[in-house]
């Protein structure tokens, strides 16, 4: 028996394919770059989005205290704090109260703009470092001097009213003397995002504006900063407690500094998933090109593996070596993808350390790591086996003959078992570890869906070139016959093309539908502007106001007041479970108003409106959607806390709403007698009929006749989400290119591994007479027509997945990008035909005698 059939007959089969498969690599990695490269990016992908993910956690909890400006903050709307209430968290440390308010600032020589003020006590900020330019001491900053307050305001103001440190400006009945710019408020991040530049003041200097009337929409936030010795999660989780059973009806929202900012790490974690999800797409993506290249190995060593059988190799035997030479090739471009990507929260702190608006704490983030090389692994074996696997049941002649025609089987039952088990272990894993696991389940059940109708459009593909009738055009038939031949790359190429294409689809059209939304123009019964602050005293008079300077334009009014559920149905909002699209209605405080009437852009969908005379116990309407969410019926009762007062009312309705119109409404509704006596102001709107020349005038006219009242322009706000939804855009589409780039790698690979093919039909076909000219132009022909198949899948693809995100999770209109996907159609084309004719130029530069004489 020779040395290598005794070895082949030793028990120890993992040491032996070991040996038998590094021993095979020591010839290079040929044939198996694509395979690394697309193992390398999908995991460099997954394990840069988590790292950095991670390192900005890491950093709100290490900042914790610092972004809450306390250890505790309690949050109040439209009322302050009781005395007693004030009294009871100065007891347990060291009390900073904050208020903050929208208002029109204007200058000297006339201009307004929209400010959000922010007055402050004489110990903010009890943590963290306000800069300010210059940097000024806060009794300095703040003082009234020859009858004006100090403030502080952002370099945008500034620029906006055409202002400089020292200049003077009004806000309601109080005059300000800015005397520093703020560059970064320690505290910023926990107070969302803003509508207007920031405008810092005194406490003081707030009331003297006489905008806090009652029913204002002032946002009052007592921050406590607890002693050093009860300066831990398990003194602040009792101090939390303690304020709950002393005012159960202040109705405040409390935050510790564990959940500093929690919409934004909500958002992070969401975006996060997003991003994960897009690395998994280009995971799955070069899973195809893992299995071109585990094929395109396997075929090339058909000799050696006839060799091994020879002596005495087992099917399992071959199987164990190449499955571990797959798994080594795996481990390798995992680690490359690993490298890449835990340097990332070090290259972005490096490069955007200063610009970043986050705090963002660079470490290698193992746990992540781990994850990402246990995604790269799992992917590599789930792509690879069937190619794999092929190989046990094979005789040595049959494998002999396989270099000339191909012999499809089924692997055995066991190999298939092995399959199930690690795309099981996969899909486990995607889901399992998912932020919201039914946009995982949806993302994998989509995934296989995708791959499915690919496989089943190559297939149909390659059907119809085989019924269709021969045509008289030589390079037509070559180019038709390319498609359906034995060993023919239509299945790899609309594999690997088809899915990247869909990705960049469904980005391409939710980006456009985006910057639809929120950068183009706004819609035609949009109202231009929102009046806050009304007092309800002079809603009326402020009506006619209105009606007397806009003549023609459409005028709303409705009363407005801030309440925070607390309860429902007889469960505590903290104890509800709701859907991750409804639960933000439980996290704050939520705009809410009364009316006799039914609003405009609301279809009760279940239940009654109420009488206009209704005067029984109160009632409530809640947006369909949401109702659901919380798990609501008709007939349930909801607690809301307003102005620290407790009200229940049933549901009597559920509608639906129109948002795209942004008029006025509200989830919450209640019947005309449920806040009776409770102060509020009113919001309006005004919706011009003759475009928007009039802007300025009546933004001034309404700041001289009622300086307490807050003008919104519409434009501008939208304005300011779009530029948010920009970055976000940015983001997405940086993170899609991973997919792309594995795409094209893959389609690249799919070709290069059909080379040898190439080059063989090549050489026959010039010894028969065909011409260079007519042999590029039958290739160039086959590649057109599959890369033209799988391009209007992967439209039609991309843009039903973009209309689902787009009305469903984001609840927004679809219009669909002709261009964009047009560009995506051309570009695939160009892509495959061009990758196509690169390859078949290098197959018609063989010399037919050096490849005729190997035959």
């Amino acid at each position: 028996m020779s040395a290598v059939a005794e070895s082949f007959a030793k028990p120890n089969a993992v040491a032996l394919s070991l040996r038998y498969a590094l021993r095979e690599l020591r010839g290079g990695l040929r044939g198996f770059y694509v395979f690394i490269a697309c193992i390398a990016l999908g995991v460099m992908a997954i394990a840069g989005v988590g790292s950095v993910s991670a390192s900005l956690s890491d950093g709100l909890a290490r900042e914790g205290r610092t972004l809450l400006g306390g250890d505790v903050s309690f949050v109040l709307f439209q009322r302050e704090a009781k005395p007693e209430e004030v009294a009871f968290l100065r007891s347990r440390g060291t009390l900073s109260a904050a208020a903050t308010l929208r208002g029109m600032a204007r200058s000297t020589d006339g201009k307004l703009a929209l400010v959000e003020m922010k007055a402050v006590d004489n110990t903010y900020p009890m943590l963290g470092k306000l800069k300010l330019a210059p940097q000024l001491e806060m009794s300095d900053l703040l003082a009234e001097r020859d009858g004006a307050f100090g403030a502080a305001a952002d370099p945008t103001l500034l620029a906006r009213l055409s202002l400089k440190t020292g200049d003077r400006v009004t806000i309601g009945s109080a005059t300000f003397q800015i005397r520093s710019t703020v560059e970064a408020e320690p505290d910023k991040l926990a107070g969302g995002i803003g509508f207007g530049p920031r405008f810092l003041i005194s406490e003081a200097a707030l009331r003297a504006t006489g905008l806090i009337q009652p029913g204002s929409l002032v946002r009052w936030v007592y921050r406590v900063k607890l002693p050093e010795a009860a300066n831990n999660e398990r003194a602040t989780e009792a101090f939390i407690a303690d304020a709950r059973s002393a005012a159960p009806q202040a109705g405040w929202e409390i935050r510790s500094r564990s959940n500093a900012s929690p919409q934004l790490e909500r958002n992070i974690n969401r975006f996060t998933q997003f991003l994960t999800l897009v690395g998994l797409a280009a995971l799955l993506v070069g899973g195809v090109g893992v299995a071109n290249a585990v094929k395109s190995h396997i075929d090339r060593k058909l000799e050696v593996i006839a060799a091994f059988k020879a002596v005495g190799a087992t099917g399992r035997d071959v199987f164990g070596i190449y499955l571990a030479q797959v798994v080594l090739l795996a481990a390798i471009g995992s680690v490359i993808g690993l490298a890449l990507g835990a340097a990332m929260p070090f290259a972005i702190v490096g490069l955007f350390g200063k610009l970043l608006p986050l705090p963002v704490v660079p470490a290698v983030h193992t746990d992540e790591l781990a994850l990402s090389f246990l995604y790269g692994l799992l992917t590599a074996l789930a792509f690879g086996l069937w190619p794999l696997a092929r190989v046990h049941d094979v005789p040595v002649a049959a494998l002999f003959r396989d270099t000339i025609s191909s012999e499809w089987h089924r692997p055995r039952a066991s190999y298939l078992v092995f399959m199930a088990v690690v795309i099981a272990l996969l899909i486990a894993v995607v889901i399992g570890l998912s932020f919201d696991r039914r946009i995982a389940a949806v993302f994998v059940a989509s995934s296989v869906v995708v791959f499915a109708l690919l496989r089943g459009i190559a297939a149909l593909l390659m059907t119809i070139a085989r019924r269709l009738p021969r045509t008289r055009l030589p390079m037509l038939r070559l180019a038709i016959a390319n498609i359906h031949r034995p060993g023919a790359l239509t299945p790899s190429v609309v594999l690997s093309l088809g899915l990247g294409l869909a990705v960049l689809v469904t980005i391409t059209q939710i980006d456009g539908n985006l910057r639809r939304q929120f950068l183009a123009a706004l819609p035609d019964q949009a109202p231009s502007f929102f009046f806050i602050d009304i007092p309800s005293a002079q809603a009326e008079q402020f009506d006619g106001y209105l009606r007397q300077i806009a003549p023609g334009a459409r005028i709303e009014d409705v009363p407005m007041l801030r309440g925070r559920i607390v309860a429902a149905r007889g469960v505590r909002a903290e104890e509800l479970k709701p859907t991750t699209d409804s639960e933000w209605v439980l996290q704050s405080d939520r705009g809410l108003t009364y009316t006799a009437e039914l609003p405009k852009g609301s279809k009760v969908v279940e239940g009654e409106w109420w009488r206009a005379d209704y005067s029984g116990p109160p009632l409530v309407s809640l947006e369909k959607k949401i109702a659901d969410g919380l798990g609501l019926k008709l007939g349930d009762e909801v607690v809301v806390n307003v102005l620290g007062r407790d009200i229940p009312a049933k549901i009597s309705n559920l509608r639906t709403i129109d948002w795209q119109g942004l008029g006025i409404n509200f989830v919450l509704v209640f019947s005309p007698n449920a806040f009776k006596g409770a102060p509020h102001t009113h919001i309006a709107t005004l919706t011009e009929a003759g475009g928007k020349a009039g802007d300025g005038k009546i933004i001034k006219e309404v700041a001289d006749a009622y300086p307490m009242v807050t003008s919104v322009r519409v434009r501008e706000v939208m304005e300011t989400v779009g530029s948010v939804v920009t970055n976000l855009a940015l983001a997405i589409r940086g993170a899609s290119a991973v997919t792309l780039i594995s795409a094209i790698l893959v389609l690249g690979g799919a070709l290069a591994a059909g080379h040898r093919h190439r080059v063989y039909d090549a050489v026959i076909l010039k010894t028969l007479g065909a011409t260079r000219l007519r042999l590029l132009g039958a290739y160039a022909l086959e590649y057109l027509l599959i890369g033209l198949a799988t391009a209007v899948f992967g439209v039609i693809a991309g843009s039903i997945a973009a209309w689902l995100i787009v009305t469903r999770l984001m609840t927004l209109s679809f219009v669909w990008q002709a261009g964009s996907a047009a560009g995506v159609v051309a570009a695939a084309l160009v892509v495959t035909v061009g990758l196509g004719l690169a390859g078949t130029l290098l197959a018609l530069n063989k010399k037919p005698a050096t490849v005729l004489r190997n035959l």
